[in-house]
């Protein structure tokens, strides 16, 4: 690779809209990342936009022609995991996203917690050239709370909502208590604020990880 191409790609981002699957209202982000990203570090950015905790296995799966059998995109796992077992998968770690948006396919599915199948629609937006100004990862905007962790997929956090608004529920402590919070008040389903989000080091996140499985 050449030194001009080399600076090409460093001095490129891609924009992606991440927005999750049936929520109503919608929940999505807007967020700009390295076009020399791997899906794994595209994985942690995602995870630290929505305000996911990653703390379960997750998956891309990319459609292709003449199959009804989607690409799968993951972290390397003995059980083989995903929603499609008997499918073989890439590695994620490997895996550049440049080869694949913008190129190849202009949207893939994210599928986070298999258990609770938080399933998100990653629409590849556009590539810019990098802003002096900016950090990236960044988000540059979005809507709405991101659902916490375990609280049982969109069905189990429309009950955790109307729990919460009901003070006088019989789960109504146990909840608030689940979630770290004095009152049912303190949780708005509508706030988000891009400002607000702070992004880990994908180095450190890829050491937990293998560090996990190991």
């Amino acid at each position: 690779m050449s030194t001009k191409d080399t600076k090409s790609k460093d001095d490129t981002v891609f924009q992606f809209k991440i927005s999750l699957n049936d929520s109503s209202p919608k929940i999505w982000r807007q967020i700009l990342v390295p076009k020399s990203y791997s899906f794994f570090e595209l994985h942690c950015a995602i995870q630290d936009a929505m305000g996911w905790t990653d703390s379960h296995l997750h998956a891309f799966y990319i459609s292709q022609k003449g199959t009804t059998q989607p690409l799968a995109i993951q972290f390397p796992d003995a059980e083989n995991e995903t929603y499609w077992p008997d499918r073989e998968s890439l590695d994620e770690r490997e895996e550049k996203i440049e080869k694949y948006f913008g190129n190849q396919i202009k949207q893939c599915q994210y599928s986070y917690d298999f258990g609770d199948g938080w399933d998100h629609t990653i629409l590849f937006e556009k590539e810019l050239s990098k802003d002096n100004k900016l950090e990236y990862p960044a988000c540059l905007k979005g809507e709405n709370a991101c659902p916490p962790d375990d609280c049982g997929g969109l069905g189990g956090y429309d009950r955790l909502l109307t729990i919460l608004k009901n003070s006088k529920s019989p789960e109504y402590r146990e909840m608030c208590e689940w979630m770290g919070i004095e009152s049912g008040d303190e949780f708005d389903p509508f706030e988000f604020k891009p400002s607000e989000v702070e992004f880990s080091d994908p180095k450190e996140r890829l050491k937990e990880w293998e560090e996990g499985y190991n």
